[in-house]
């Protein structure tokens, strides 16, 4: 027989059980309440034809400028349509006001690893919660419609607009009606503003009453269709882990494509010939000219750099003068490949450069290239005629470039033709610095000799590296170790490049100095992270930038864990750069070669026969020696610094 009345343990438990559901309908009743009452005086939306078109909210979310590029055209396409919709940022949007809203627009691009962008990540946070959130109910945006395009690269295949889709898909959750299928914009591809175009047209129908939405009164919302149509696209693609890159809106702005008598202007429907796309869209060309690139055919660049600008004044060459006696005023910074297989977080072009992980796109003629790329450079040196203080016989010499550093932006031996590429630049007597971001092993491996070889080597530890490059591949680390071992069974001159960056790689010296024994490298280059100011794509500071005392002595540690095996050979102060050497090849009765006999490599290429590094060194002169009190600075030019004033102290008196 039970009980008369309840156990003390029981009746504990049935308080407890009352109390979580008083609490559980309590915040159903205040989600209902908010609900009808954000709604009350903003009914759900007339079916098409069948009253005035609502008012959209139109927001973007933008770190480079291309997603509020085309909210604007967007809003200038409605105002054709008489209907005003003034783009805002998503940023200082209050997503409590959603319930509220007839319409919402959105335009975003991806960030890390297919996250949304900062400037929606409140929004973002706010939608997945409340469709994970059961009290919030399918019902809380039913009053809503929408549309939202996506700006991304499909060269980091699953990730690709992955952002755009979420907010497609928590906002169904919640009951909204999609009107039109997501957009997605692919700015590598050379479509964006097509694409784009297509979208915003059908979203001025659906607006006008003209098309009825996709999602409209419970319908097909085309998501699940669209879907399948994204399984199939890049079925030749290697895949791609998660969470390695983002997807930045990388192209900077740009203007959309225009429309005149229904006819889209200003953009490309596939680029190339032959259906084969260039690797330069208009946008990308548009962000690389800002920032003074000359554009070469459909992927390659030139540009003019400050030291050649600087020697041309007789003001100092680079580092690369003070280690291997290259001359600054003649020498031509270059790139056959605008792409890149990563996204550094050091990167000073803001991964304005296209991405890419094998060559897909039209492939101009490595004469062409090499003919127009002097061309451009020299009418770049001309330009400096007249500048106060560029010396007259420099300018002379600088139209005759005679090295080339194949390093300017993307990765150079991407390119199918760079062995032609290189045995044209070196019929000139033109010398060949290339750097590799060693994510591309077999290219290396049949690379002919070239003047000297780099290889970035940017971490020592796989969990770094994937921190620091953000590269494409899935296998990047095993390709960068077999990139290393690649450089092992080059003749020619090899480097390693390390970029120190401070909390990023700077600590990882003994990984560093395990490296070492799989290229073997003749060089090693240690230089401190330039600092390129602010962005989106990078969270680098000054915090993260070396002194020029962090590079030495990072240096002189990892020459001493190699056992002797290196030195440290040189400096440049000025570039925060210090050189390690090779002691058994380029310390010769005590006295460094590290410098170059240009006109001995092109003679040893020349014949043919196989040749080394040590058949073309040269003496280092003493003022380039690590030590020297000229800290790398050639004593036969001019230091000139700046006067730089700040605040008060530029008043006069």
């Amino acid at each position: 027989m039970p009980p008369p009345f309840p156990t003390a343990t029981a009746a504990a438990s049935t308080t407890s059980h009352l109390a979580l559901l008083l609490l559980l309908s309590s915040s159903s009743v205040f989600f209902l309440y908010k609900s009808l009452r954000l709604r009350r005086n903003n009914p759900p939306s007339p079916p098409p034809g069948q009253g005035p078109a609502p008012t959209p909210t139109l927001l973007y979310a933008s770190a480079t400028g291309t997603s509020k590029a085309l909210a604007a055209g967007l809003s200038r396409r409605l105002a054709e349509a008489v209907v005003t919709a003034h783009p805002a940022d998503a940023a200082a949007f209050d997503p409590d006001d959603l319930p509220s809203l007839p319409l919402l627009l959105l335009v975003l691009p991806t960030h890390d690893g297919g996250a949304p962008p900062p400037a929606a990540a409140f929004l973002a946070r706010w939608l997945e919660e409340s469709a994970a959130d059961f009290r919030a109910g399918a019902a809380l945006l039913s009053g809503l419609r929408f549309a939202v395009f996506g700006v991304g690269s499909r060269a980091y295949g699953e990730t690709f607009n992955a952002a755009a889709r979420s907010f497609s898909r928590w906002l169904r959750a919640l009951g909204a009606a999609e009107v039109v299928a997501v957009g997605e914009g692919d700015v590598d591809g050379g479509d964006l503003e097509v694409v784009f175009e297509e979208w915003c047209g059908r979203v001025v129908r659906v607006v006008k009453g003209e098309e009825i939405g996709e999602g409209h009164n419970g319908e097909s919302d085309g998501f699940d269709e669209l879907e399948e149509e994204e399984s199939d696209d890049d079925d030749d693609e290697e895949e791609v882990d998660g969470g390695e890159v983002d997807m930045e809106d990388i192209a900077g702005k740009a203007p959309a494509a225009r429309r005149r008598n229904g006819k889209v202007e200003g953009a490309l429907s596939n680029g190339g010939e032959n259906g084969v796309r260039d690797m330069v869209t208009p946008i990308i060309r548009t962000s690389l000219e800002k920032q003074g690139y000359k554009i070469i055919g459909s992927h390659s660049g030139v540009k003019i750099c400050r030291w050649t600008k600087s020697q041309l004044r007789g003001r100092g060459g680079c580092y690369k003068h003070s280690f291997y006696g290259i001359e600054s005023h003649r020498c031509m910074e270059a790139t056959p490949s605008l792409a890149c297989a990563n996204k550094c977080v050091f990167c000073w072009r803001h991964h304005t450069n296209p991405v890419g992980k094998s060559w897909k796109w039209k492939m101009d003629d490595p004469l062409d290239i090499v003919n127009a790329a002097i061309d451009q450079h020299t009418k770049m040196v001309k330009q400096m005629k007249g500048v106060p203080g560029v010396k007259p016989e420099r300018l002379a010499e600088g139209l005759s470039p005679r090295h080339c550093a194949l390093s300017l932006v993307g990765e150079p031996i991407m390119y199918p033709e760079i062995n032609v590429l290189i045995d044209e630049l070196h019929r000139r007597h033109i010398s060949t610095f290339l750097v590799t971001n060693a994510q591309f092993p077999d290219k290396i491996k049949t690379l002919k000799p070239i003047t000297q070889l780099y290889v970035s080597v940017d971490a020592a530890t796989k969990e770094s590296l994937k921190a620091v490059d953000r590269p494409l591949f899935s296998d990047f680390w095993e390709r960068f170790l077999d990139s290393l071992k690649s450089l092992h069974d080059k003749d020619q001159r090899t480097v390693y490049r390390l970029t120190l960056v401070k909390g990023w790689n700077a600590e990882e010296i003994d990984g560093y100095a395990k490296l070492l024994s799989l290229g073997q490298p003749d060089f090693i280059e240690i230089k401190g992270v330039t600092y390129c100011g602010s962005s989106a794509t990078s969270k680098l500071t000054m915090e993260n930038v070396p002194w020029h005392s962090d590079v030495k002595d990072f240096s002189e540690a990892l020459a001493l864990k190699s056992g002797g095996v290196y030195e440290v050979a040189c400096e440049h102060a000025h570039s925060c750069c210090v050189l390690l050497a090779k002691v058994d090849k380029f310390k010769i009765n005590g006295k460094w070669h590290t410098w170059i006999d240009y006109d001995r490599f092109h003679e040893l290429v020349t014949s043919g026969k196989p040749f080394r590094s040590q058949d073309y060194m040269a003496l280092t002169p003493s003022w380039a020696v690590y030590g020297a009190e000229e800290g790398g600075f050639d004593p036969d030019q001019s230091r000139y610094k700046k006067e730089r004033r700040h605040g008060a102290a530029a008043l006069k008196d």
